[in-house]
């Protein structure tokens, strides 16, 4: 008898599960990093939308592991997280498995869990505010309308005229109402442990804007902000921020797993009842989302529009002195920008942190035009003269103010008039070095104009003749490059980075005229 009692026992051992994982839950990180990297397919600026960039997220928690196998659930990672990407150090024995949580609690997520189920509607009369609840089971949805299965019948989600609210037994358990990175390992003992959490995540960005004030002698008073943009949904409070400048060797990464939409639209039929079989009409607005228990869930879905509608503005004019300002240092080839104090990169935001100020920058104006040959036809009526493009050109020198890196950006040009700051013009700046040059292109210029005139020619040349006309009360310089041949001219011509170049004074209220013959190739 005790053998097989004995023999029993040992069956329901062998059956039981054997290594039951303890849940350690790590709800926000005592410390975090975030290093910034720019979209490298894109020229200057951020786009509207979701950001083309990246971050690397070094998070710093302590959690308390109890003895032997475990699952540790990190609470509230970047929404962009790329979990293969992730590295976990300092737990007793590494980490064995990844998982990341893609299914966010909403109200489409929460309706998609409950399909099939029973749930409770409730509500309210506007005349009398009774409140009313009764029992149903949601047959279908979340997209393009909810029905639900009551005593009374079949019916549309939202279209009976009246305030409604769904109220569920509870969250179910694969929804997370965080962005939620899972990993398993093992303790070999109950112990309280630092441990340190670094990943790549997309849905960041970031860029230079620049306010350049232009004073007397075309001189610039030049001050760059680093502006920081945070497209997904987790913020990360006082935290360790840094940019890296210059362009980082990174593939594409591969798209981001996605559960069900966040957004819950609601449609009902155009007339009758919800039997009469129809085409939807007009969206509603999701109702109210309740979960029972004490549990209550505010879930907004306009937050994929809060993505698109995010621009950059362009910055104010630059204070007078900066309270913090970002510290350059050598990262290799690249630049690396730090925030000195720690600061808030809140989720769906721009933030803006002093980058550089110099004073006092000599700038060259110039007026440039574009040539583009065309086929001489005689008679042909005179053509319309152009406007020219305005230059403010400097070398990246300290000799010239300047002599330090300049990351790319956009750049808000202004001018004082009447004791107030003027916006004259705007430009794009492209990564400088140092020894570099420097090009502002803030406009046009109607006060400065060119015509390009065709001539008669050879068989194998093109003829042309270039007047430029300066209707300032001061001398002008005007730049034309020429990047074809040239057979000769009645001027001479100077090379300007390998492309032969018309550089000519011209006279106050006064002209000036290139006649040249370019050689063709036929």
């Amino acid at each position: 008898m005790l053998a097989r009692i004995a023999f029993g026992l040992l069956a329901l051992l062998a059956a039981a599960p054997a290594g039951a994982q303890a849940l350690v839950l790590s709800e926000k990180p005592d410390a975090v990093a975030v290093t910034l990297y720019r979209d490298v397919h894109r020229e200057v600026e951020p786009g509207r939308g979701w950001p083309g960039g990246y971050a690397l997220v070094t998070e710093t928690r302590t959690v308390t592991l109890p003895a032997g196998p475990l699952v540790i659930r990190f609470v509230g990672v970047s929404e962009g997280m790329m979990p293969e990407t992730a590295i976990v150090t300092g737990l007793p024995r590494g980490v064995g498995e990844k998982n990341r949580d893609a299914r966010l609690l909403g109200p489409a997520t929460l309706v998609d869990a409950y399909l099939k189920r029973s749930v409770t509607v409730r509500r309210t009369n506007r005349a009398t505010g009774k409140v009313t609840e009764s029992a149903a089971v949601l047959q279908s949805g979340p997209d393009g309308g909810v029905l639900l299965s009551t005593a009374e019948g079949v019916e549309a989600l939202g279209c009976a005229g009246l305030p409604e609210a769904i109220r569920y037994p509870g969250v179910p358990a694969d929804l997370a109402a965080k962005p939620t990175l899972s990993v398993t390992s093992d303790s070999p003992a109950a112990q309280t442990m630092t441990v340190q959490l670094s990943y790549l995540a997309q849905g960041f960005d970031w860029s230079a804007n620049y306010v350049a004030r232009l004073g007397a002698d075309d001189m610039l008073d030049l001050f760059g902000w680093m502006t920081v943009v945070n497209g997904g949904s987790q913020g990360f409070a006082d935290a360790r921020t840094s940019a890296v400048a210059g362009k980082v060797n990174k593939g594409r990464a591969a798209p981001l797993p996605r559960g069900a939409a966040p957004e819950l639209r609601l449609q009902c039929w155009p007339q009758g009842t919800t039997s009469m079989a129809g085409p939807p009409g007009a969206p509603m607005a999701p109702p109210v989302t309740e979960v029972q228990e004490g549990l209550e869930i505010v879930v907004s879905g306009s937050r994929r529009k809060g993505r698109a509608q995010m621009a950059l503005a362009p910055p104010p004019p630059p204070p007078p002195a900066p309270a913090m300002m970002a510290e350059q240092e050598e990262l290799g080839d690249l630049k690396l920008y730090r925030v000195p104090e720690p600061v808030t990169v809140a989720a769906l935001s721009t933030k803006q942190v002093a980058l550089l100020h110099r004073e006092s920058v000599k700038v060259a104006r110039l007026y440039r035009g574009i040539f583009s040959p065309f086929p001489y036809s005689a008679g042909e009526a005179r053509p319309p003269s152009r406007a020219t493009q305005i230059v403010l050109r400097t070398e990246n020198l300290a000799s010239e103010g300047l002599g330090l890196p300049l990351p790319a950006g956009k750049l808000a040009l202004f001018a004082e008039r009447g004791g107030a700051p003027v916006l004259i013009g705007e430009s794009d700046l492209a990564d400088r070095a140092i020894g570099e040059e420097v090009e502002l292109l803030p406009g046009t210029s109607t006060d400065v104009r060119y015509t390009v005139i065709g001539r008669p020619g050879g068989k194998r040349r093109q003829a042309f003749r270039v007047e430029v006309s300066n209707a300032h009360d001061a001398p002008v310089t005007f730049e034309l490059p020429i990047p074809y041949p040239i057979a000769d001219a009645s001027a001479a011509l100077v090379e300007r980075k390998g492309v032969k170049t018309w550089r000519v004074t011209v006279p106050a209220n006064g002209e000036a005229a290139l006649d040249f013959a370019r050689r063709s190739a036929r």
